[in-house]
């Protein structure tokens, strides 16, 4: 009798595609040398090892991968939060679920960036740096705080869902679903066409899921084969204190809380949390890694699609911890690189701003040094001080954005069990949602 069973499950496949991607992409950066690229006289023409493997097979492989997965986040948002909303039988349990959800993004994120500061200002990474007047960086306009609520609310709904403004499409998908039901038998024909349109959207995500190996490795090969690593020398203190406290934040703090709040095993968590934190490390999008995230929540931790359909997209548009947590370190360090001292009333308004700032901010990669631009302003810092850190900071983005989405379902861990709507089997069930990754590609009908 033969098997068809895979002989590695999701995420050690993973992990073989990142080992693989991070070693041929540093073995082709010794290739290439200071030159950039290397090149073979094949006698009719030269071959480059850049344009054919860099910016060839990695850059469409990479870049394919990331579009697969984004052209799932809004029709799977939108009827995922649909399919929730209907579910509710009292809709003040939505505005209660909202509560608590923003509160605790809330609340975690200025954890984070307090505790940034704290370190950076412990371990001084900016101290003896030496700033070059020649160092520039354009910032484009942050948003205003009331231009963000009022951009909550979309004009064309269509117009939000061909942007990906997923805030936008998370009110009209809540007043959608609202308004399915309350119109009776109209709404329940509705409402059960979302619902399987639903099931088909995960089968559609558990797809990508096992193609995500050959992805994740064509991103990691090309971005080491060109990150700059004399700019990353220069600044490792900086990359060290942004990472050392990234990773307790993603471990300690989350654990902490989640065992506070609700009692369950943090390390049981964190397990279920891997292929989410692969994706997300891999990808360096919030956004992009939407329907691993909603998948882990569901299938894996055993939250309820009504809780974690609204949770999930919500934290990957306001839970920013990660981001927050570079802003509290930069901060520091470009005020230490300029030898400008910060009082008291310009670290609480750090703290605010960036924990403001996180509202609306885009899961998308890069977005930090955005909003990283509003923070210094705030406290009268140079701006052009981002350019020390532009250098590490793919790098940096990739472990933040792994935090962000720990912290979107540790918050929706919580939510789910205050309101009865965990599934405590599932969560304690190491092998949940393991059989749904497995898909035999050579018979369809399943």
């Amino acid at each position: 009798m033969t098997t068809t069973k895979k002989p590695f499950g999701l995420t050690a496949r993973i992990i073989i595609g990142m080992t693989l991607g991070i070693a041929i992409g540093l073995l082709l950066q010794l290739l290439m040398g200071k030159s950039g690229d290397f090149t073979l006289n094949l006698g009719l023409f030269e071959f480059s090892f850049k344009a054919f493997f860099v910016d060839g097979i990695f850059e469409i492989g990479g870049q394919i991968f990331i579009a697969s997965l984004k052209m799932l986040v809004v029709p799977l948002v939108f009827v995922s939060l649909i399919c929730g909303t209907c579910s509710l039988q009292d809709t003040t349990k939505l505005g209660r679920i909202g509560g608590k959800a923003i509160s605790l993004y809330m609340v975690t994120t200025a954890i984070a960036i307090s505790f940034a500061m704290f370190m950076a200002f412990i371990f001084a990474p900016g101290e003896g740096v030496n700033m070059t007047t020649s160092t520039t960086f354009e910032a484009k306009e942050a948003p205003s705080l009331a231009q963000v609520f009022i951009q909550m609310f979309p004009t064309n709904p269509f117009a939000a869902f061909a942007q990906g403004n997923m805030l936008q499409v998370i009110i009209f998908a809540l007043l959608f679903g609202i308004a399915i039901a309350l119109s009776g038998e109209a709404g329940s024909r509705v409402a059960k066409m979302f619902e399987d349109l639903n099931v088909v959207i995960m089968r559609l995500v558990t797809i990508l899921m096992n193609l995500a190996p050959y992805g994740v490795f064509c991103l990691l090969a090309k971005l080491f084969a060109t990150m700059d690593f004399s700019v990353f020398l220069n600044i490792f203190a900086y990359f060290m204190v942004v990472f050392v406290v990234l990773i307790i934040h993603g471990t300690v703090t989350y654990s902490v809380l989640l065992k506070v709040l609700t009692g369950l095993n943090p390390l049981t968590f964190l397990k279920k949390m891997r292929d989410a934190m692969l994706f997300a490390f891999s990808t360096s999008s919030s956004n992009a890694t939407i329907p691993v995230t909603m998948e882990t929540a569901t299938k894996k931790i055993g939250a309820n699609n009504a809780i974690s359909s609204f949770t999930v997209p919500l934290g990957a548009t306001i839970n920013m911890d990660g981001t927050a947590i570079m802003q509290g370190v930069a901060t520091v360090f470009i005020a230490q690189v300029f030898n400008v001292d910060l009082s008291i009333t310009d670290f609480l308004m750090v703290i605010l701003t960036a924990t403001l700032a996180s509202i609306g901010t885009a899961g998308v990669p890069g977005v930090g040094l955005i909003m990283l631009a509003m923070v210094l302003e705030q406290v009268g810092l140079p701006v052009e001080g981002i350019a020390l850190i532009i250098g590490v900071d793919r790098l940096l983005d990739m472990t933040r954005t792994a935090v962000n989405v720990t912290g979107d379902c540790m918050v929706t861990t919580v939510v789910a069990k205050s309101e009865g709507q965990l599934d405590e089997s599932v969560f304690e069930n190491e092998n949940a949602g393991r059989k749904i990754e497995e898909i035999d590609f050579h018979h369809l009908k399943q």
